[in-house]
């Protein structure tokens, strides 16, 4: 598909909405999601049969057109390549409407969605290293860890740590991006963060290490803060806040050298003195929370987990999810939470393909086995906003419902990943660690999908996809 094409479905998706009727517009990433103005004047048959639409829904004010992973970002540039600069801005700026815990949750998820690509590469990177350094696998070639040449295992362990390690310096990048700053001396912050000439937080964890953090004023203790999210998160989002106050009051002659003279000096000692030990002692306490939710007994937290999950799809609050796992990640070396989210998307995928292979309607069954081959590849949106929510609400009821008993299943198990990133077919990978745990999430997940498609099929299949076209 080349650019003409781009910028034709994007014309095209436009001419149907009204041009005078959009407000503003942005994408996520599988949606180009539009303020309108008046929501009865879109015909949502049209926009669907446009090339590349997956699907339409209205909320919280946006309509949204799903486009799919890739395909949202070259549609979403040709847009904008193709309007008057005061549109541009309009367009920059539509997420100001947004207020509250909405807005909150918008910003979590642009600074940590560009992180993503790059934490779920690392996540199968550390799925192939269990599979390459498990015992077993060994073992079975007659091989043992100390067989593998030291260069090899270095190598990949370059590959399998080196996000994680530098993790505070690409949220500080990702913060500094997005509120405005220059990106540079966020990621220069976050390096701050994580120095060598720092005592190591993971070290000052080991008792057994005998590394001691370094004692500022006798009572502050100064450490590195690798895998501390919620310092680089608020480090990064008030350093680039400085950097545009001091740039507005700096005299141009100045402003080169000395506003990242200033920030970098009054982020590093904020940061590693003041918000640093703060910050890290509630990143503490949250992971106890969520720890103790997830083992609560009977597999409470897990079904509860599972049914929320979908919910927090719905209202694009699963961005907070993100945050977590990432915490839970860094600071204990396991995400459970993601093994009790993942359940969401097998039964997504489950119902979508049971409406689809019910279906008699000709674009359902295209749009359908389409988006449920992506939620199999880990994108949900065209299956849970085109299919499955799309005429009914009985479907959602199975898909919710499915979710949740997995989620107390695997909480009952004890499953967990050692990574997060990646979703659906591709999960499996951050069991490999050990073979129990994935011997029991893949029977549970085949499970879930079974029993979402076999109920759907029989019970939830919306009647008016029954109606031939």
């Amino acid at each position: 598909m080349d650019k003409t094409k781009y910028e034709r479905i994007g014309k095209e998706i436009v001419s149907v909405i009204g041009e005078d009727n959009i407000e503003s517009y942005t994408h996520c990433a599988t949606r180009l999601r539009f303020s309108i103005k008046d929501r009865t004047k879109v015909a949502d048959e049209e926009i669907e049969k446009i090339d590349e639409v997956k699907g339409v829904f209205f909320n919280a004010g946006q309509y949204q057109v799903i486009l799919g992973t890739g395909t949202v970002n070259k549609v979403y540039a040709a847009l904008k390549g193709s309007q008057p600069e005061d549109a541009k801005q309009a367009n920059a700026s539509s997420s100001v409407k947004e207020k509250g815990i909405k807005r909150a949750v918008r910003t979590l998820a642009d600074i940590f969605i560009p992180i993503i690509p790059i934490i779920a590469a690392t996540g199968l990177f550390l799925g192939l290293k269990g599979v390459l350094f498990n015992a077993t696998v060994l073992s079975a070639a007659g091989m043992s860890i100390e067989d593998i040449p030291a260069y090899l295992q270095t190598l990949i362990s370059v590959l399998t740590d080196t996000a994680f390690a530098f993790l505070p310096a690409l949220i500080c990048w990702s913060a500094f991006r997005n509120f405005g700053g220059m990106p540079i001396i966020g990621f220069v912050i976050g390096l701050m963060l994580v120095s060598p000439a720092l005592p190591n937080a993971y070290a000052v964890a080991d008792i057994n290490s005998g590394v001691k953090p370094i004692m500022a004023f006798g009572f502050i203790p100064v450490v590195g803060y690798q895998g501390s999210v919620l310092t680089a998160l608020v480090v990064g989002i008030l350093g680039a806040k400085l950097e545009k106050k001091l740039r507005a009051k700096m005299p141009n002659a100045l402003d080169l050298i000395f506003t990242p003279f200033l920030v970098l000096l009054v982020m590093m000692i904020a940061g590693l003195l003041v918000l640093g030990p703060l910050l890290h002692f509630i990143e503490a306490g949250l992971v106890t929370v969520v720890t103790q939710l997830i083992d609560a007994p009977l597999g409470i937290g897990g079904l509860l987990i599972g049914f929320l999950y979908p919910l927090a799809v719905i209202t694009g609050m699963h961005h907070l999810f993100i945050m977590i796992e990432t915490t839970l990640l860094a600071n204990t070396g396991f995400n459970p939470l993601i093994t009790l989210c993942a359940m969401y998307g097998f039964a997504n995928a489950g119902v979508c393909l049971g409406i689809t292979l019910k279906a008699k309607k000709r674009t359902v069954k295209v749009t359908g086995m389409s988006a449920a081959l992506t939620q199999l590849l880990g994108v949900s949106e065209p299956a849970l906003f085109g299919v499955v929510m799309r005429y009914s609400l009985k479907p959602l009821y199975v898909m919710i419902a499915c979710s949740a008993i997995g989620g107390i299943v695997l909480s009952l198990l004890n499953v967990q990943a050692n990574s997060y990133g990646l979703a659906v077919v591709l999960s499996p990978l951050m069991y490999i660690y050990e073979w129990s745990q994935l011997l029991a999430y893949m029977i549970v997940s085949v499970l879930i999908f079974a029993a979402a498609f076999i109920i759907t099929s029989l019970f939830a299949v919306p009647k008016e996809v029954l109606v031939e076209e």
